[in-house]
């Protein structure tokens, strides 16, 4: 029976502790999300799906799902500041093209400072999670109207009135990724600032082989989150799995360029869809005899 709910509000669907349900029953999110509920899609009905299987992947869905314990911002402060610098980070810091053009708000900046207060340094963190293709509302309200049923819950029967959702890589990546590359991460290049992006592992392997340099070349780093499972705590545990450094222009040239297939099976495609326009269409729905026109009053 294909479940694809892997997290719902914070926790696993299998996880029925006193806290777990607190939260589904207050839709409360654990992430550090800007206020204590969830806010995902709508505030006053959230969709509260954290994380969703994605074959034998779990795949993460909403972008505060990655503030677990704030390991992202401790990564990221980790390749943009020296050891012991005092740092902290701001979230939704609005960013200007000049001409006070908006470029769209950063997700977190990260500042180094002074003892006096002075910012030394600063670096941006961005964090993208997974669009999903198709309904996947439907499925967290037939489990949240019926989570009472634990393992009974019939999803047989739900699919087969349900077109099943799945993750969609590609326009996270060219409608989400790739334009916060451009613009924002643009700026903050020609300022010779570095940059962090925070993803699950999964979704970078989606993405063409970027040019990879030493840590102390980058400009860029891609921190890949998996989310591991805790038996003893039952609950799910985001882990950095691997980072991969890369410069900025090289890494960005290599996503936006695209792998096109040969002109000769384009062609064939073409072919195909000529050879079906010019098939006779089939009228068989406009024969209504003149019988049946004055039997409905038409004439």
């Amino acid at each position: 029976m294909f479940n694809p709910l892997v997290e719902i509000f914070g926790y696993p669907i299998s996880n029925t502790t006193k806290k777990a349900e607190q939260c589904r029953s207050n839709k409360i999110c654990p992430y550090n999300n800007q206020v204590p509920n969830c806010t995902k899609d709508k505030r006053k009905d959230p969709l509260g799906v954290c994380s969703f299987l994605d074959g034998d992947n779990v795949a993460i869905i909403c972008p505060v799902r990655f503030r677990q314990n704030w390991q992202i911002v401790i990564d990221a402060a980790d390749f943009f500041f020296p050891q012991n610098a005092n740092w902290t980070s701001l979230h939704e810091v609005p960013l200007k093209e000049r001409g006070e053009t908006r470029a769209g708000n950063v997700d977190f900046v990260l500042v180094a400072y002074d003892d006096k207060g002075k910012i030394a340094d600063f670096g941006s963190l961005e964090v993208q999670s997974v669009y999903i293709s198709g309904n996947i509302r439907e499925s967290f309200e037939y489990y949240m109207n019926n989570r009472s049923l634990g393992n009974d819950l019939n999803w047989d029967e739900f699919w087969r009135d349900h077109k099943k959702p799945h993750s969609d890589y590609l326009s996270s990546s060219r409608k989400r990724l790739v334009p916060q590359m451009i613009y924002k991460g643009r700026i903050f290049k020609s300022w010779g600032k570095k940059q962090v992006v925070a993803l699950h592992k999964k979704f970078f392997e989606t993405l063409p082989p970027l040019p990879v340099v030493d840590r102390t070349e980058a400009d860029i780093a891609w921190m890949l989150y998996s989310l591991d499972f805790n038996e003893s705590l039952k609950e799910y545990q985001l882990v950095l799995e691997q980072t991969v450094y890369t410069l900025f222009e090289p890494a960005l040239e290599r996503i936006v360029t695209p792998q096109p297939d040969s002109m000769e099976s384009f062609i064939k495609v073409l072919q195909t869809k000529l050879k079906n326009e010019e098939k006779p269409k089939d009228k068989s729905s406009c024969n209504v005899s003149l019988s049946e026109l004055k039997e409905r009053g038409i004439i």
